[in-house]
């Protein structure tokens, strides 16, 4: 049963109280598709070439965060910890200290945080050094994002970070930490190991006629390198023949954010790639290149994760990229498949048994696959069985016990 509580919209499903809140149109396309999207999100991804910044979308950015604040504030209790997540949601933590708030607050950064060289060509940067200030915990997904807020914080804002990591700035004293997150590894690789007897699966493995399978699974974003993935398959099958009609790349590229005309425009150029790919290298009863723009449960692509020979993972900037880890934990233990992943993913600090590529180097992406195709089952054990041993200690449950227990502290 909903009920309206100024403004709010209250509701309950699986135990969760959810409270949500209307926003105009006006609101919703500076604060969600302006500020949050075309300013800041390639900011933090380093495309410096699309960011979009007006002082409208930032006006309605922080409009939007006081609504929200505003909303929330009343609704907390006084030993209540609160959690905030996201590029969208900076300026929450002053917002709530402006509408009352003396809970303890903590904000984790799901993508990458950038260099200082970056960060300063946003306007008004400094008011987002001063917005994370607010907090009492920053989390970030590595220790690279960690070392560029705290320079940010040295040089641009005269704060000081003391060896045990505590941060003086802007009248504040807070803490901020690495705190890579995890997946929960043992369901996917229950999942997976179910799946891949299921009709879609099998559908799958059937069409394959006994060749080998190379997986892409991202959302249709600028930041997943898909481009630069295409041409490298194409340069795959142009340096090493002897794979043509041997293998087959499936690229799953979930559309989002179909609003912002850059994603628009990705996707007509991807499909126009993926065309080209197949035009040159399909014979009659094979094609190279498999590009859907469509989604799948999490359960099909456990399965499709275990029937794949190679997964390319290959960002050309990613906060984690939890594909990666979901990759890995859905392998068959006995005849695990590659990860060829790119070093500018979060995931690359942690799964160092990953075969590396570098995703703007299309020859280097091209011999990844050729030795991944061709590892031995030793090898591909060996680092599977790696990859595993953190995939359990760093596991989501760890991330969140790890995050909540320092913000408590």
């Amino acid at each position: 049963m909903e009920k309206q509580h100024q403004s709010r919209t209250f509701f309950e499903t699986e135990g969760v109280t959810y409270a949500t809140v209307d926003l105009t149109r006006a609101d919703h396309d500076g604060y969600y598709s302006g500020f949050s999207n075309a300013a800041l999100w390639p900011l933090f991804h380093y495309r410096l070439d699309l960011i979009n910044f007006t002082r409208r979308d930032l006006a309605a950015y922080r409009r939007v965060n006081a609504l929200l604040a505003d909303a929330l504030a009343p609704l907390l209790m006084p030993s209540d910890l609160v959690w905030v997540h996201d590029y969208h949601l900076i300026p929450m933590a002053e917002e709530l200290r402006r509408a009352g708030a003396t809970q303890r607050i903590g904000f984790f950064l799901h993508t990458p945080f950038p260099s200082l060289g970056v960060l300063e060509t946003l306007p008004r940067y400094g008011d987002l050094l001063k917005s994370l200030c607010a907090y009492d915990l920053v989390g970030f997904q590595t220790e690279e994002d960690l070392t560029a807020f705290h320079d940010a914080i040295v040089r641009r804002a005269g704060g000081k970070v003391s060896s045990d990591g505590q941060i003086q700035a802007f009248d504040r004293v807070l803490r901020a930490g690495a705190f890579p997150i995890g997946i929960d590894t043992e369901a996917i690789a229950e999942m997976a190991s179910r799946a891949v007897t299921s009709r879609t699966a099998r559908r799958l493995q059937e069409s394959l006629r006994g060749r080998q399978l190379i997986i892409g699974v991202d959302r249709l974003d600028y930041s997943k390198g898909l481009e630069h993935r295409f041409k490298a398959f194409a340069g795959f099958l142009e340096h090493y023949p002897a794979y043509r009609n041997r293998v087959r790349f499936l690229q799953i590229a979930t559309a989002t954010r179909s609003d912002v005309p850059e994603y628009r425009a990705l996707r007509q150029r991807l499909g126009a790639l993926a065309g080209d790919v197949a035009g040159r290298y399909a014979e009659l009863d094979w094609a190279p290149i498999q590009y859907l723009n469509r989604s799948f449960s999490q359960r099909s692509l456990a399965g499709f994760f275990q029937l794949s020979h190679a997964a390319l993972v290959t960002p050309l900037r990613d906060g984690m990229n939890l594909v990666a880890k979901e990759y890995v934990a859905a392998q068959n233990p006995d005849d695990p498949g590659v990860l060829i992943l790119s070093p500018f993913a979060g995931a690359a600090y942690e799964l160092d048994a990953a075969v590396f590529a570098n995703p703007y180097d299309p020859d280097a992406v091209a011999e990844a696959l050729r030795n991944a195709l061709a590892m031995p089952l030793e090898e591909r054990r060996e680092r599977w069985q790696a990859m595993m041993v953190v995939l359990r200690r760093n596991s989501i449950t760890t991330w969140r016990e790890n995050f909540l227990e320092t913000l408590g502290r």
